[in-house]
């Protein structure tokens, strides 16, 4: 079974598409970590100054802070970016699509 010329370019454009989206989310993953490290030193290096020991600092709510809820959106990013939709799956946006028409098809059925 062959591909017609417009499935091809159907199934070319959404495989850029994925491909796109997994790089977008390797460079925001890389800058996640990148900027997080950055903060986190900065910030264990502040408290520090200001006396408190490497284990008060670095142990502290607000060290971690940023990558808590950073990661939280990351992992949001993952989510979509391989098709892991927790509550509205694909087969559920199908499902829902059926009932819909069947729920149509019987109201227009009533008035003929």
């Amino acid at each position: 079974m062959e591909l017609n010329e417009f499935e091809y370019a159907d199934k070319l454009a959404r495989a850029r598409k994925k491909v796109n989206d997994i790089k977008a989310f390797y460079r925001h993953t890389t800058v996640y970590v990148l900027v997080n490290i950055f903060i986190i030193i900065i910030t264990v290096s502040a408290r520090m100054s200001g006396g408190e020991s490497f284990s008060e600092a670095f142990f502290h709510f607000a060290t971690f802070s940023t990558p808590f809820f950073w990661g939280i959106g990351l992992a949001f990013h993952a989510a979509k970016v391989y098709n892991k939709n927790m509550l509205f799956s694909r087969d559920w946006e199908e499902r829902q699509i059926k009932k819909l028409m069947e729920k149509d098809k019987k109201e227009a059925d009533k008035y003929r």
